[in-house]
């Protein structure tokens, strides 16, 4: 089956194709986690990876009706899922290519606050921390390269 396409853009892609973006946001979660676990955990991770660069953020939103909304990301976001020992190679290849990186660990369910999260990860050796979720920003390759393996959640 064929499909008649008469519209395209200023470069030649037809219309309603998306956007391949340069860079990619991937999240990952530990697959034990209780449902309300994984979305606070991939709530946090998301505000991390909002920091990771200043062109991540799309525009600021505006209904019909003249109401405001926030600016999202101006890319998609891959939600994989991962074992203890997949989040700990995440990391690990995430830091090793240098990639903007936001973490979550088990640790950071007991406090209540920001300063008590930093402190919590802060006193744990990086290969001790006990990973619930990571996050990664960076090149399409490169992160491609850092989730390799993952399955995406689902």
């Amino acid at each position: 089956m064929s499909t008649d396409i008469t519209t395209a853009t200023a470069d030649g892609t037809p219309a309603g194709t998306p956007e391949r973006f340069p860079t990619k946001i991937a999240i990952v979660v530990r697959e034990d986690l209780a449902g309300w676990q994984k979305l606070n955990v991939t709530a946090f991770l998301a505000s991390g990876i909002a920091h990771a660069d200043d062109a991540i953020m799309g525009k600021r939103y505006e209904d019909g009706s003249g109401n405001d909304y926030l600016a999202l990301f101006r890319e998609p976001v891959l939600c994989l899922t991962a074992d203890p020992a997949g989040l700990a190679r995440t990391r690990a290849r995430a830091l090793s290519r240098e990639l903007p990186t936001a973490l979550y660990t088990a640790d950071m369910f007991a406090t209540g606050n920001d300063d008590d999260n930093r402190a919590v990860v802060r006193a744990v050796p990086a290969d001790a921390l006990d990973l619930v979720g990571v996050a990664v920003h960076g090149p399409r390759k490169q992160v491609d390269k850092v989730i390799k393996g993952l399955k995406l959640h689902g």
